[in-house]
């Protein structure tokens, strides 16, 4: 039966009612968040575990709105609201705000995460009812969570940095620079990978399958690692990190660890979820999406055709619908093996490596129904179909976007409209400047 992740027990409700990462009083005639973490129970970790597995859900869809609609994979149409296509696309000198929902929303909904994360690190440190060894699993899935959050905070506002530094939050630490973040990012990757060398896992995961146990969230959290090391242009230690993961040239494709959703009371639906063929409300595939597409590939059925013809706002037109996710309890990967393969064949190119970047590639294209790669052996050439591949695999996790921003390819994204813009980054929400 499948594990419903529910957010609602107290202790749960009053960490992620915290709107950032300011300070927030909860229900001052209960237990305060300090007297939860002088003691916790084994319970009670586990509560806290759960509850942040709930909240990484939390604007997910919006994070994949935005990095998907300015990284031109989609539109977003909404009869509610325009600034799905005018905002985040530019439309008519607008401009991106920083009091807007589609920065303010994801930004706090990271931040309750890693709010939760450091108490359950905070409550795991001080427990007297747990082993040492189960002691080092809370940490190191809390530490894990904390550096995926704050890698999804950086995907979004690049170059204007994020808080590292969240822990008190009467004294925030300072906004750090994408190259400082993404090592203390790692880092932190790093220290969870220490704690789960010599962890129990005393709690149960809903989306994490067979890599809920110990070993398997060392797997998960290389796999993490290996994703950093690629923005950072760590090569070696992108395939040390892969060769530490569920990374396989001939395991599934769909191997890896999940975002899963559920009907049960509590539960949260995939709200990236909308049937085909509606009116009013709808996501659409970029029509470059088809048109770029080799005529064998199968990952077409991601951009299904409309039998209700091309919807059209504001200039803007498809007549395909996203079908990435199929249903509204459809899990979201956080990461899968095809980017795992994906992220070998960049390092080996980059590494010059050509011939074992070559046999990733090919694990790709095969399984999509193409031939073989028969195209010019050169770093350039082979690091355009690697970023061809992801484009296609991963269209709709999150990527594409910052794929071409970190190799400064962002101009090759098509303007729809005349005045349009392709942003870089969001700025910093107002409240935390």
């Amino acid at each position: 039966m499948k594990k419903n992740i529910s957010s609602g027990w107290p202790v749960i409700a009053l960490v992620l009612l915290i709107s950032s990462c300011k300070k927030d009083f909860g229900d001052l005639n209960n237990a305060t968040v300090e007297d939860f973490t002088a003691n916790a129970t084994q319970g009670e970790l586990n509560n806290l575990v759960s509850g942040t597995e709930s909240g990484m859900r939390t604007s997910l869809a919006l994070y994949l709105d935005d990095v998907g609609i300015i990284g031109r994979e989609m539109y977003h149409f909404s009869t509610s609201e325009p600034r799905y296509v005018t905002d985040l696309l530019g439309a008519n000198a607008a401009t991106l705000s920083n009091s807007n929902f589609y920065i303010t929303n994801p930004w706090a909904s990271r931040y309750q995460v890693i709010k939760n994360c450091n108490v359950l690190t905070q409550a795991a440190t001080n427990s007297k009812s747990i082993t040492a060894a189960q002691r080092s699993g809370y940490l190191g899935f809390a530490r894990t969570i904390k550096a995926y959050q704050l890698l999804l905070l950086l995907n979004l506002t690049d170059s204007n940095g994020v808080r590292i530094d969240v822990a008190d939050p009467d004294h925030l630490g300072p906004l750090v620079a994408p190259a400082d973040a993404l090592k203390a990012i790692s880092a932190l990757l790093d220290s969870a990978k220490t704690d789960l060398g010599s962890a129990t896992v005393a709690f149960t995961l809903a989306g994490f399958g067979n890599f809920s146990d110990a070993p398997g969230l060392l797997k998960f959290n290389r796999a993490l690692a290996a994703r950093v090391d690629v923005y950072r242009q760590n090569w070696a230690s992108a395939l040390a990190d892969l060769n530490q993961s569920f990374f396989g040239l001939q395991s599934g494709l769909t191997t890896g660890v999940y975002h899963v959703f559920g009907t049960g009371s509590g539960d949260q639906l995939n709200t990236f979820f909308i049937p085909q063929n509606q009116t009013g409300e709808v996501r659409l595939a970029h029509p470059s999406y088809a048109t770029d597409i080799s005529p064998t590939d199968d990952r077409i059925g991601k951009a299904t055709l409309r039998s209700n013809g091309t919807a059209s706002l504001n200039g803007l037109s498809s007549n395909r619908d996203i079908w990435v996710y199929t249903t509204s309890t459809m899990p979201i990967p956080i990461i899968r093996n095809e980017e795992l393969i994906l992220i070998y064949a960049e390092a080996n190119i980059q590494l010059n490596d050509f011939p074992d970047a070559i046999i990733a590639l090919n694990a790709i294209r095969v399984a999509h129904n193409l031939t073989p790669y028969a195209g010019a052996v050169t770093k350039t050439a082979l690091l355009t179909e690697m970023l061809t591949q992801r484009r296609f695999s991963l269209f709709c996790e999150g990527h594409r976007w910052i794929d071409l921003r970190r190799y400064g390819l962002l101009s090759q994204l098509p303007i729809d409209r005349a005045g349009d813009d392709v942003w870089t980054g969001f700025p910093i929400p107002v409240s935390e400047q």
